[in-house]
């Protein structure tokens, strides 16, 4: 099996090119494309379907709920201005009205149905996994992710956030690795030291375990999350239709240094993606 050590597959490709680049940075110019935005609200840039079909669905039940929210909203205003003791004295003496206690029960269990009919098939397409054109196994432990492409001559590597060696904190030393990796300041916190690489328009799958307690491997802009479990291995898959740069994060409490577990993920174009995989075959004896 090889496994690619830390700086090997920058140094390799930096002597083939000749293009100053980053860690896997012969990849080319990649558009950073899944990241939080200050202040930012919504969803990151939809680029799977599964991704898709969540944001649709986010809308659709957005409309649901907003309409339910108003509908009750207007009842409690309406009851309060019509059946205050001002305007109503002598409130009526029943304590049953059959034909509204069936509309109250009948029409949420419609809504309810109609929201299922739309959600088990979003839920449906992420746990029905397809065969991959690409399988990558993620490996989470305190506090970083470990990555096996196991078609692909065993290729491993451990990615770790980039200051992570620095107390998790920003300085000039950080901030020049990350310029060297091809990245800015704002990155800090998201970018790790490598990164998974995949071929855009690739089915992927991704086989998620545990090494030491739970994590959760994430890349909201692919609308895939999946808990990592020892002992257990479970999957998720992506397509990723643009080329560019993801960032996640784990998604779940598994230490003091939860908060710094980023995931990078790097989209490429196929011969990009066969060009990386010769590199890092290359790479045996490289430190990188």
């Amino acid at each position: 099996m090889i496994h690619a050590p830390k700086a090997a597959l920058a140094a390799v490709t930096l002597a083939l090119t000749a293009i100053p680049a980053a860690a896997q940075g012969f990849l080319g110019d990649l558009p950073i494309i899944g990241t939080p935005q200050e202040g930012g609200i919504g969803f990151q840039p939809a680029t799977t379907s599964l991704a898709a079909e969540i944001h649709w669905l986010d809308a659709f039940l957005l409309v649901i709920i907003t309409v339910i929210a108003l509908f009750v909203t207007g009842l409690l205003a309406w009851v309060v201005i019509r059946y205050n003791r001002k305007s109503n004295p002598e409130p009526a003496r029943f304590t049953h009205n059959s034909p509204l206690e069936v509309t109250w029960t009948v029409v949420p269990i419609v809504i309810l149905v109609v929201i299922g009919a739309f959600s088990l098939p979003v839920l449906f397409d992420q746990q029905r996994i397809p065969e991959g054109d690409v399988v990558v196994k993620v490996t989470g432990y305190q506090w970083y992710w470990d990555y096996e492409y196991p078609e692909e001559d065993g290729i491993q590597f451990s990615s770790y956030m980039i200051g992570a060696d620095s107390g998790n904190m920003m300085t000039e030393e950080v901030s020049a690795q990350l310029q060297e990796a091809g990245y800015s300041d704002d990155q800090f916190l998201l970018a790790t030291d490598t990164s998974v690489v995949v071929p855009v328009g690739a089915t992927v799958v991704m086989q998620v375990t545990g090494g030491d307690v739970i994590h959760s491997w994430t890349i909201p802009s692919f609308g895939v999350k999946q808990d990592g479990i020892p002992g257990r291995l479970a999957q998720l898959w992506f397509r990723a239709e643009q080329e560019g740069v993801y960032f996640g994060q784990c998604s779940e409490l598994c230490g003091i240094a939860h908060a710094y577990m980023p995931i990078t993920v790097k989209v490429v174009s196929d011969e990009a993606y066969q060009a990386w995989l010769t590199a890092m075959k290359a790479d045996e004896l490289v430190t990188w």
